[in-house]
């Protein structure tokens, strides 16, 4: 009879501090709730924990801020990512490593810990319908990122569908990106109702040239909003972007997490307007969200 003998992680692979924390996070695996909220901004951690009854832990290293606590008899942790896909890697793997690997035999777990993650963000519409200040439900993130492009990824149908028609439609896959896709959970989904606009959000690298703005540099898909715009597939069309949902719908899937992003609209690309009162909106969207965040 052959014995299957576990090999611990190496050191350089799961990164432990003296203190027993993961190393960007700076957090121990006690520490992290299973319901997280991420938010990109560091100062808006605090806009979200002055809504928890109780904080019992605080947490900061570089651009990571965590504040896990309590409203009502649910724990949740609210945690800031940064700006981009390429820290939502980061905080994904770190996240599920404090869920699901032992820190002490630096083995994974036999019995899985599913987290449910709800982004808080901000964003642009590409709609002229959907008004700034509206909150706005990802029902699917497409990447333009390659974050993903990293990882052995599988979709179902109706994902590879509506990525195929949206290659065609945009011809996206002709200029050295390769868009990747992710249906979020219609499980957390449905919590959200006819006071969120729900449509498709394209993430994009970066905020100039990647979300077709041009300052002293000129973009090489200068007819991207007029694309992503236009794209309808299966009744879904793309409402919004910004630059960390798909990567967040990625790598949430490939870890067996259930994630949902909302965002505030701050920008309308369509008809030019820029919301008068930023922090109100996105204060709204915290509200609401939470309250139903604090009943799933």
């Amino acid at each position: 009879m052959s014995i299957n003998i576990v090999k611990p992680i190496e050191d350089t692979e799961l990164i432990i501090n003296e203190r027993g924390n993961i190393y960007h996070l700076d957090l121990a695996p006690e520490q992290l709730a299973t319901t997280v909220i991420t938010v990109g901004s560091p100062d808006r951690v605090k806009e979200v924990s002055k809504h928890l009854d109780m904080i019992t832990h605080k947490a900061q290293h570089r651009e990571f801020i965590t504040h896990t606590g309590r409203i009502g008899s649910k724990e949740i942790s609210v945690i800031s990512t940064g700006i981009g896909s390429g820290n939502i890697d980061i905080v994904f793997n770190e996240m599920d490593a404090l869920a699901n690997i032992d820190f002490k035999t630096r083995t994974i777990k036999d019995q899985k810990t599913v987290l449910s993650v709800f982004r808080l963000g901000t964003c642009g519409t590409l709609q002229k319908d959907v008004a700034v200040d509206s909150m706005i439900v990802s029902s699917h993130g497409i990447g333009l990122d390659n974050l993903l492009l990293y990882y052995r990824t599988t979709n179902n149908p109706d994902e590879t569908y509506i990525l195929n028609e949206f290659m065609r439609h945009t011809s996206i896959g002709v200029k050295n990106i390769q868009p990747y896709i992710t249906e979020a959970p219609i499980s957390l989904r449905r919590h959200f109702g006819p006071e969120y606009v729900h449509g498709i959000t394209a993430t994009c690298p970066g905020f100039y040239a990647p979300q077709a703005r041009s300052l002293r540099l000129s973009p090489t898909f200068p007819d991207l909003l007029d694309a992503l715009a236009t794209f309808s597939c299966m009744d879904n069309r793309i409402t919004n972007f910004e630059m960390e949902t798909a990567a967040i719908y990625g790598m949430g899937k490939l870890l067996g997490h259930k994630c949902i992003s909302i965002s505030a609209a701050l920008a309308n690309r369509a008809t030019k307007a820029f919301s008068k009162d930023p922090d109100a909106a996105v204060d709204k969207m915290i509200v609401h969200s939470l309250e139903i965040i604090t009943g799933i």
